[in-house]
């Protein structure tokens, strides 16, 4: 069983660095998103700073949703979708696999550039661990949950702006307490808590998302 979610986690991994170029408008919304907000509201240092938490989860959030609609969509054109569910790794799993491999591809580069947009917003350095420590917990958790979505508007007209009204929903705790946990930190009140909420959450998506989105695609296929 493990050996077939590290073959398919391994076939989606080079398919996906094969086309690697579709993943750079990802990588490039999350780099824009963030470089506009001086733009916006100004180069003040004081403000940056303030503001530089929510901007730098919102455009990671946006990229991940940006993401999502290739996630089963490829392989329900192709095929490979009807090979999974005759295949005997149990959906869950291969679901669970290729979410791993799109979010190793298309999110964790985020995550190593998070510092660097930090720096330029002028986020203090109190605040990296605990960015970098949300982002980290959080950004799985919104893989998984817009698995689900992903799932259920599989094949569906206009399923881009479905899947967003599905998800954007589920998201906002991501959002709240990932914001909070560097508001918490810029603060000295301890990010601890607003982490092991986001690891609570991160938790509950693992355990139902991959059976969610399995049921879903089964729905899908049939």
């Amino acid at each position: 069983m493990m050996r077939g979610f590290v073959a398919l986690l391994r076939h989606d991994l080079a398919l996906g660095w094969r086309e690697r170029a579709d993943l750079m408008p990802v990588l490039g919304f999350f780099v824009v998103v963030a470089l506009l907000v001086p733009l916006a509201v100004g180069p003040e240092p004081n403000l940056l700073a303030r503001i530089a938490a929510g901007m730098l989860w919102l455009a990671a959030l946006l990229a991940v949703l940006l993401a999502l609609d290739r996630l089963f969509a490829d392989d329900w054109r192709d095929g490979t979708l009807d090979l999974l569910l005759l295949s005997p790794l149990p959906l869950p799993l291969a679901v669970l696999a290729k979410v791993t491999a799109h979010w190793l591809l298309s999110t964790a580069p985020l995550v190593v550039l998070a510092p660097l947009l930090a720096v330029l917003l002028r986020l203090p350095e109190v605040a990296w661990p605990a960015l970098l420590g949300g982002l980290l917990v959080g950004t799985p958790a919104l893989s998984l949950i817009g698995a689900v979505g992903a799932a259920l508007t599989l094949g569906a007209r206009r399923g881009g702006v479905l899947l967003a009204l599905l998800v954007l929903p589920l998201y906002v705790p991501v959002l709240v307490f990932g914001a909070a946990a560097v508001e918490a930190a810029l603060a000295g009140t301890g990010a601890a808590p607003h982490l092991m909420l986001l690891g609570a959450i991160f938790l509950a998506a693992l355990a139902l998302a991959p059976w969610a989105a399995g049921a879903a695609l089964r729905l899908a296929v049939e």
